[in-house]
């Protein structure tokens, strides 16, 4: 099989292809042959060594594939030739990959490898924070950053779903197709203030939720755009990384800008602060099993739709992970095999 390994810390072009056997599925699990594959920012925190949960370098990521079952081991209710999508803990960037079966998914037959490839991390991130988390409901103001994202777009249309009202951060050249997909506020990052912004939208009673991947001083201003009641979602920390190699400048300034939440204070102004981090719900395989089933339920009714910004063969992994570092994109950027 093929397989894009992270030979060292460094840029993109340490992204290297290499050649390993393929893997035997064991009892209980799956094996694909994988069609697409996701690629997250955490898989690009993980190039610069700034990802605590990533394997030891060298190392394979990848969260996430769509592909073909090619051996499947009895009782797993999968057969050869079935159409999947799946989460992987790590090894997504590979053309063959073995899962536990528990972790797969039929794909609905008008559904693309593609679109598969861009469900599970975004969406279940996206879904357990403000469905299970959230709770967010009809009228809820929201504010989500890098709405142009694949997590972006995936909260996006939860939210429209629940009739909440959409607050978007993002580079003024992606406000107008923000604005076609509903987000009723756009803020561009790079010139506006967002917190200024959202007290001045919202007559200064600020949002009900906020999803903020951004992290440093972001956290600190997010939660001042809290109302009473308001929660803040915070799940990365994409200020640590400053353009394509690791600067430690960046990561000591990011840091050190992280705010500390204290007990009396979120008392007193009745807010909430709340984590949230994927990879470290894999044992809670009922919960991500019954997720994923609601979020395919609503992509089979086109109620969701994943929205594929653009594909890279396996081989130019490096130049998707370029293409990621410079924020070209608008949804969600994968791998091909």
């Amino acid at each position: 099989m093929k397989q894009v390994w992270i030979s060292k810390v460094g840029g993109p072009e340490v992204l290297q292809m290499r050649e390993a056997p393929d893997p035997i599925a064991k009892p209980g699990e799956l094996r694909i042959r994988v069609k697409a594959s996701g690629i997250n920012f955490a898989d690009l925190l993980a190039r610069q060594g700034l990802y605590p949960d990533a394997p030891k370098l060298p190392a394979v990521v990848g969260y996430e594939v769509a592909g073909i079952v090619d051996q499947a081991e009895a009782g797993t209710g999968f057969q050869s030739g079935d159409r999947v999508g799946s989460i992987t803990r790590f090894g997504g960037y590979s053309d063959t990959v073995v899962v536990p079966a528990a972790m797969a998914f039929r794909l609905p037959k008008e559904l693309s490898f593609e679109s598969a490839a861009a469900i599970p991390v975004n969406y279940l991130t996206a879904w357990l924070m403000l469905i299970h988390q959230g709770n967010v409901k009809k009228g809820d103001k929201v504010l989500i950053h890098a709405a142009a994202g694949g997590v972006g777009q995936a909260a996006l249309q939860i939210c429209r779903w629940k009739e909440a009202e959409v607050y978007g951060t993002a580079s003024a050249s992606k406000h107008a197709r923000l604005k076609e997909l509903g987000v009723r506020h756009c803020i561009d990052y790079h010139t506006q203030d967002f917190e200024a912004e959202i007290l001045r939208l919202t007559d200064k009673r600020g949002v009900d939720i906020v999803l903020d991947a951004v992290g440093g001083e972001s956290y600190r201003k997010s939660f001042r755009c809290l109302a009473p009641l308001g929660k803040l979602m915070m799940f990365g920390a994409s200020t640590l990384s400053s353009g394509k190699n690791r600067k430690l400048w960046a990561v000591a300034k990011g840091l050190w800008k992280m705010p500390s939440f204290k007990a009396i204070p979120l008392m007193n102004q009745n807010r909430g602060v709340l984590g949230f981090n994927l990879g470290h719900l894999w044992d809670r395989q009922a919960l991500l099993q019954s997720s994923l089933a609601e979020i395919l339920d609503l992509v089979a009714a086109r109620t969701f739709r994943p929205l594929v910004d653009k594909t890279f063969p396996m081989e130019q992994a490096a130049q998707a992970h370029a293409y990621l570092h410079e924020h070209q994109n608008f949804g969600k950027v994968l791998l091909t095999a």
